[in-house]
């Protein structure tokens, strides 16, 4: 066995290696793409799906922790900026994901993942009899609204303007998921709230309004520029915009974007 065979042999072994590991590398979604812990921060609407999706993710990527954030977009968009460490950001208007863009804090531009609209949530049976948002006007009626800083409080004062109605909410929200509350325990009689959150919800219904046609949400998603895990965090992305992520979000009752 002479000198120059064994340096034969460690060279072609060492070529060998290096073509294992392109094959495993970043464009085939591999779990040692991804792993570590992915943080996301995303709007209270997207609870049931994210929470989905996140274990979807998951399953795809063994060693990948997906970590979950859900609260209005508005201050989510401002622990963002004070510093809040998170690789991912899903907010539910476009407006809320301006205060991100505009301080930095994206890496690229987002991307619209999903629409919604709102609806007027009651009651199964709906036994104040509200067929519209003129009936939410009504004395005695008490309604739920989120406050207008957060994306479904702003879309529902659009709402309301575009109907001509005037009302004055029993209560203000900081989420949809808190307006929703209010129905659910009969400590108000209707809220404005995304459809979505309906169907996720046991016991209650939705009003549709034709209003909502002009109010829809537009959902931008993006990997933040300080990422922990910046991976991990376009790996998430992905996924949720991928056709099986889209799936799981129209089912829920979003919509595609119009670029779908």
């Amino acid at each position: 066995m002479t000198v120059r065979w064994i340096r034969a042999v460690l060279a072609g072994a060492a070529a060998l290696s290096l073509s294992l590991t392109a094959c495993g590398g970043a464009g085939d979604g591999s779990s040692a793409d991804t792993g570590g812990t992915v943080t996301v921060f995303a709007a209270a609407s997207l609870t049931e799906t994210f929470t989905q999706l996140g274990r979807d993710f998951e399953s795809a990527h063994p060693g990948t922790r997906v970590v979950l954030n859900f609260a209005g977009s508005s201050a989510l968009a401002t622990q963002i900026t004070q510093g809040a460490p998170a690789d991912v950001f899903a907010a539910a208007s476009p407006a809320t994901m301006k205060t991100v863009t505009d301080a930095g804090d994206a890496a690229g531009a987002p991307a619209v993942l999903v629409r919604n609209q709102l609806v007027v949530a009651v009651p199964e049976g709906n036994p104040d009899r509200v067929g519209g948002l003129a009936d939410l006007a009504r004395p005695g009626v008490k309604v739920a609204l989120c406050a207008e800083q957060v994306p479904c409080g702003a879309a529902a004062r659009s709402a309301l303007d575009a109907a001509g109605v005037r009302l004055t909410p029993a209560t203000l929200e900081q989420d949809v998921k808190g307006a929703l509350a209010k129905v659910k325990l009969g400590e108000v009689d209707a809220a404005l709230v995304y459809r979505t959150d309906v169907r996720a919800a046991d016991g209650l219904a939705a009003v549709e309004f034709p209003e909502s046609a002009r109010t829809v949400n537009d959902y931008p998603i993006v990997v933040l520029k300080h990422a922990g895990n910046p991976d991990g965090a376009r790996a998430f992305v992905d996924h949720v915009r991928s056709d099986a992520g889209l799936a799981v979000l129209t089912a829920a009752g979003f919509q595609a974007p119009p670029s779908r």
